[in-house]
Formats: structure tokens, C-alpha cells, sequence
């Protein structure tokens, strides 16, 4: 148990928490659960938060086009069936589906769902019946739903009338969804990198989470290297004029299911693209505390800020007459309103609400019942960003230093963790690990002429002599250094021959683009060294 103090200003006895997720409950029940509800916060931006949106495992939020292999992306990384699951060519995941472990394969619906106080659900019931019928629970015991649960979407569709035939906001839906997923994973076909209306609507509504996205290019084995090429290019070039910000959103490039390679002429960058992919997922675990705690800053600054528009809205209202034709010009000088805001509280314009939905939304309320200013509630929410959150990611650290480091395992990620088949083995420093002979010795004969030529004294080259042979790679001196000490085995400040063929193998390995090991591994340790490494 984690001791929080409280805050000296009240001399109180010190709060005890059992982990970050009772400290984040708290200060939202008593800090900025109040002004969001006296200043109507959740009418206009998000429903309130419940304990399980606290408690609930991380979650990885699939959205794409329809056949861009989101489902297909869900059974490779459980290598499993999920129930309610459908994969086609055509539209064929026609609800949201959230994956999650259970002791038994069973499906809950919608309308159940939302009404079970141990999942983060409940607050979709605003979305209606027509949403609640397209939105279910698949549970299955699988060691991957051990540490995430994974929200499978329908295809996103290009036609305007079947946009319009769901009767729910798709859109609004996902951009909820996006608030409280750890990780959001657009994917894309490289046959098909067309995006429509409702993609670019969708992209947009999750404009305000870039931190939580990643894009996955799938199928990309079924073009060539030319081919991927260009598709790429076209990609980047599409997002970039929907996702406008400086920086590049990450892109996985890769063939996401379990089938042999169409064209395998990309295989090692497929490799490296899914350990990489892989290795993002498998941290969310590690970093779900923080990145709650992240989201939780980010509502009570929006909060705040929708409290002062409020408030100076409400300042603004004839106390009699004239009161709707006010309140028309006060939506339409909205943005003014902001600046002022802007300008008197040094509030940063990237923490404002979208200007055009929040006219739309004033629209619909009544100015005059507006509340005026509070300042003890305001100042609730100033002391818990510049004081409660501070000892809070303090409480943080402690926790992940107690607790083993978590991962995701099982499925997908337990192929590629160790063995012949694991990332990079048998490559660069890790080539001849299974190999009886040593590895050097391969191209020993041509590193010891280099060798002779230096006028090595009892058997050894000096770091002067033998710098002089090294820089000819155009290697940077930090590179050489290391190198040099992984290579003096013996530690005298000289190069034998066998030392001096294992520096210009490490050399080689360099410049082939593989990185330096940190330790020598075994396998390179020169033969007539090995009783020298005790360590080893």
C-alpha cells in the first residue's frame, strides 16, 4: 500500500490509497465530477466517468474501411476464433464487438451490456437502441484478453445512403470509444487507399487523440517493392490532408494474419514492422496508469475551460428582454468570446472546444440558466492539476517499480519472443549463435592480412596502429570506441589477431545496419579468450 499525502493546506489526516486507479476515482468524484456537473459539461463534450472506466484493462480501438482485415488482425494476434466473429470480402462485421476475457466463450448483447456496473460501458446507452443493437461482448479465455480487450467496429462504408441508414452517429460513437482506448489502430488496404467521406469524418473525430494512433498499411505482401513504394507515398500524402499536424503518424507496414507471404520480397521489413507493432501493444499494460492519468489532465483542462465559457456567456445575458436575439449574437461572436477567455485566464486556444460544434451545441440551451461563477469549484480543479496530479504521478512510479513488469502474452506474441524465429536471430552480433565453429573465423584469413601489415609487436597490434585501420570504415569515434572495448577482450590495451578479426567483424555487423551488442555475446568471444570472461 502506497501512503498519497494530502495537501498541507488542510490538516487532515493523510489519505491511503491501495493503487493509482482508487487515487484517479477520488479526485474525479471530488474534484472535477462537480464542475462538470454544475456547468452541464457532459450535455456538450463526454458522459461522466464511472469506477470501471478507472478499472477496466486496456483496450485497442480497430477502425478501417470494410475489408481492410481489422477482424482478420484481431484472430492473428489471439490466434483464435472469437465468438460472433465474421470475415468475408464483403461488409461483414456489421456491429461493435468488444473482445474481452471470460471463463467461458459466450456472447453478452447490447442492451445487457450497458447495464453491468463491472464494465466501461455503461455511458453508451445515451447512443439509443439502434446503436445498443449493433454493439455486443465476446468472451473467451485467451492470454492475450488477460491484459487487453480489443473493440472490433464495422467497415466503414463509402455510400452516402448506407452512412446515413445506420441511425446512430458512427462517428460520435468512435470519438466516445477514442476517450477511453489506450490504442487507436487505423488500418488500410494497399489495394484500396481510397478514403471516403465517413473515414475522413471519423479520422477527424478522433483528431483530438493523434497520441492514442497508429496506422497499420495491411496486405502489403500482395504488391511489390515498387508497388508498396508509391502506395505508401499515396498513403502519407492522404493522411496528411485530413490529420493536420507537423508531425508524421507512425506507420506499420505488413501482411497482419497467418498465411504464407503472396510476394516474400519484403519479408524482413514485414519482420520488423510487426515485432515493432508488436512491442507498442505489448507495452500498454506497463503504461495504462500513466495514460489515464493523462486523459483524466486533459478533461479537467477542457472542463475548465467549457466552465469559463459558460460563466461568460452567462455574464452577457439581459437579466429581461431581448434575451434570444443576445444569445443568437453571442453564438456568433463565439470566437471572440474565446479570445477574451484566451487572454484573461492564460489559457493555451489548443485547449478550447471545436468552435463550430460548441455553436451548434449553445444552440439548443437556454443562456439564462446558465450558473454564474464559482470560484471554490473552479479552484478544486487548479489545485488538483498543480497539486494532486503531481503526488499522484509520484504514486505512479512507486507502483510500476513494485509491481513485475507487465506485458501482453500468449497469441502472436509468444512467436516471435525467443528461438530461431524470434526478431533478428541469427542476424547481425546474434549471427553463428547456434554454431559450433566461431563465427570470426569465416573471414579470419582476410582480416589477418590487414593484421600482418600493421607490424604487430609479440602478437599484438597497438590502438594507435590499429585506430589507423578502423576509421577506414567512415564509422563515427563513439561507434570505434565501442567497438574497441568490445573487441579487447583481454582488456591490455593491445589487438591480438583473433581481437583485431572480432573488431572488424563488429565493423562489418555496423555497417550492415545492425546495432552494437551492449556485452559481448559468448558466441564472439574469441576461443582462446573464453577462460578469461569470467562473467561469461
Amino acid at each position: 500500500m502506497f501512503l498519497w499525502l494530502s495537501d498541507g493546506r488542510d490538516k487532515k489526516t493523510p489519505e491511503q490509497f491501495q493503487d493509482v486507479s482508487q487515487g484517479l476515482k477520488k479526485l474525479y468524484r471530488t474534484k472535477l465530477f462537480p464542475l462538470e456537473d454544475t456547468y452541464q459539461f457532459h450535455d456538450f463534450h463526454s458522459p461522466s466517468l464511472e469506477d470501471a472506466d478507472f478499472d477496466n484493462k486496456p483496450m485497442v480501438l480497430l477502425v478501417g474501411q470494410y475489408s481492410t482485415g481489422k477482424t482478420t488482425f484481431i484472430r492473428h494476434l489471439m490466434e483464435q476464433d472469437f465468438p460472433g466473429m465474421r470475415i468475408g470480402p464483403e461488409p461483414t462485421t456489421d456491429s461493435f464487438i468488444a473482445v474481452m476475457h471470460g471463463d467461458q466463450d459466450g456472447m453478452i448483447p447490447g442492451n445487457a451490456l450497458v447495464v453491468d456496473p463491472k464494465k466501461p460501458f455503461r455511458k453508451l446507452n445515451a447512443f439509443g437502441n439502434a446503436f445498443l443493437n449493433r454493439f455486443m461482448c465476446a468472451q473467451m479465455p485467451n492470454p492475450v484478453l488477460e491484459s487487453i480487450s480489443i473493440i472490433d467496429t464495422p467497415g466503414i462504408l463509402s455510400g452516402e445512403k448506407q452512412r446515413i441508414s445506420r441511425g446512430y452517429d458512427f462517428a460520435a460513437v468512435l470519438e466516445w470509444f477514442a476517450e477511453r482506448v489506450d490504442r487507436i489502430i487505423l488500418l488500410f488496404d494497399a489495394h484500396k487507399l481510397d478514403i471516403s467521406d465517413e473515414f475522413s469524418e471519423v479520422i477527424r473525430a478522433l483528431k483530438n487523440h493523434e497520441d492514442k494512433m497508429r496506422v497499420v498499411l495491411n496486405k502489403a505482401d500482395q504488391i511489390n517493392t515498387q508497388q508498396l513504394m508509391r502506395v505508401y507515398g499515396a498513403l502519407m500524402w492522404s493522411l496528411g490532408k485530413i490529420i493536420n499536424t507537423p508531425e508524421v503518424v507512425r506507420v506499420y507496414i505488413g501482411s497482419f494474419w497467418a498465411q504464407p507471404l503472396l510476394i516474400a520480397d519484403n519479408r524482413k521489413l514485414f519482420e520488423a514492422e510487426e515485432q515493432d507493432l508488436f512491442q507498442d501493444i505489448q507495452g500498454l499494460p506497463r503504461n495504462a496508469a500513466i495514460r489515464k492519468l493523462n486523459d483524466l489532465i486533459k478533461r479537467a483542462r477542457l472542463a475548465k475551460v467549457h466552465a469559463y465559457i459558460i460563466i461568460s456567456l452567462k455574464k452577457e445575458m439581459p437579466s429581461v428582454f431581448g434575451k434570444e436575439n443576445k444569445k443568437k449574437e453571442l453564438i456568433a461572436n463565439l470566437g471572440e468570446t474565446y479570445l477574451k477567455i484566451e487572454r484573461e485566464h492564460q489559457i493555451s486556444p489548443g485547449d478550447f472546444p471545436k468552435l463550430k460544434k460548441m455553436q451548434e451545441l449553445l444552440a439548443g440551451h437556454d443562456f439564462s440558466k446558465f450558473p454564474t461563477m464559482k470560484p471554490k469549484l473552479l479552484e478544486a480543479v487548479e489545485d488538483m492539476l498543480a497539486n494532486d496530479i503531481a503526488r499522484l504521478m509520484t504514486l505512479v512510479r512507486q507502483e510500476e517499480a513494485a509491481m513485475p513488469s507487465q506485458a501482453v502474452h500468449g497469441g502472436a506474441f509468444e512467436g516471435t519472443m525467443s528461438g530461431p524465429f524470434g526478431h533478428g536471430y541469427g542476424e547481425g552480433a546474434g549471427e553463428g549463435i547456434d554454431e559450433l565453429e566461431w563465427v570470426v573465423a569465416r573471414d579470419k584469413p582476410s582480416y589477418d592480412e590487414i593484421f600482418y601489415t600493421l607490424s604487430p609487436i609479440n602478437g599484438k597490434v597497438s590502438g594507435a596502429a590499429a585506430k589507423k585501420e578502423m576509421v577506414k570504415s567512415k564509422l563515427p569515434n563513439t561507434v570505434l570506441g565501442k567497438i574497441w572495448k568490445l573487441a579487447d577482450v583481454d582488456k591490455d590495451g593491445y589487438l591480438d589477431d583473433e581481437e583485431f578479426a572480432l573488431a572488424n567483424h563488429l565493423i562489418r555487423v555496423k555497417l550492415e545496419g545492425h546495432e552494437l551488442p551492449g556485452k559481448l555475446p559468448e558466441h564472439l568471444v574469441p576461443p582462446s579468450k573464453l577462460e578469461k570472461v569470467p562473467e561469461l
